[in-house]
């Protein structure tokens, strides 16, 4: 199951629950590899003095990386809890300016930006203007570029294989069976499709880093809180989904496990 593809009948919802607690986000997420933002440089001509709109920069995860490239960005994020958080996080960086808008709806300035940046936020993004309305922000030949997060096999394999076990109890939309794909499997073509529909943009560049993180199981458990599918659960489910989890980790593991993330760069140029 990809994790940038949330159902549209709940997207708009779902959208709005990382802002619940910005600074349990801010503590329990993680950024990015370096070397994503050495292939935006390459890639999307980020880099000293680049005009950047960041569209759903959350609490500056890949903001403060480019900021500290030398970027000029105005950043857009919709929740005022996260915008807060981005701006205590960006509060060194002179030329970095957070709106709390939907971006949707927000006017775009009159200057044009070199590079439209969006990390883990742009599938929540309404998918009826999102390509329109990042072309309109560019400068002809002005680069869309779009960070995807996936969770893949590997790490602690056979614990996220256990660990189905407690979501098929807790949480009755998971599908039986569920494993994470093997990286080479993940099948992001779809976004590359959607930028050609557009007829806004040319190819997709596309680079990808393969990444282990370890967590103890209070770690772990932090993350899985920030999690929009999480946080929509039932507050027994929830609460019963993660004590399962923990005395997983806690029993099986020694109280750490390591999870394995694919983080995908998508850069595609306006003609």
């Amino acid at each position: 199951m990809r994790d940038d593809t949330p159902d549209e009948t709940r997207r708009i919802r779902l959208s709005r629950t990382f802002d619940e607690d910005a600074e349990l986000y801010d503590r329990a997420r993680p950024g990015y590899p370096a070397e994503v933002f050495d292939d935006l440089d390459v890639l999307a001509g980020t880099g000293p003095g680049c005009r950047v709109l960041e569209v759903g920069a959350g609490t500056g995860k890949a903001t403060v990386p480019l900021a500290e490239r030398g970027c000029r960005i105005t950043a857009v994020e919709l929740g005022a809890g996260m915008a807060a958080v981005a701006r205590r996080n960006l509060a060194r960086f002179g030329t970095v300016e957070v709106v709390t808008a939907d971006f949707e709806t927000w006017p775009l300035p009159p200057e044009p930006f070199d590079a439209v940046v969006s990390a883990t936020a742009f599938h929540w993004i309404d998918p009826a203007v999102r390509m329109v309305r990042t072309a309109d922000a560019l400068r002809p030949g002005g680069a869309l570029a779009v960070v995807a997060t996936q969770h893949v096999a590997g790490g602690s394999e056979e614990f996220f294989v256990e660990v189905q076990g407690c979501y098929e109890r807790f949480d009755p939309a998971t599908p039986p069976g569920l494993r994470p794909a093997a990286a080479a499997d993940v099948d992001t073509s779809d976004h590359g499709d959607e930028v050609a529909r557009s007829g806004r943009f040319g190819p997709v560049a596309v680079r990808r880093h393969e990444w282990d993180l370890t967590y103890t199981t209070s770690e772990y458990l932090d993350v899985l809180r920030t999690y929009s599918g999480h946080r929509a659960l039932l507050p027994q489910a929830r609460e019963g989904l993660l004590a399962c989890v923990a005395g997983l980790i806690d029993g099986r593991y020694g109280g750490r496990i390591t999870k394995r993330y694919l983080t995908e760069l998508r850069v595609a140029r306006t003609v």
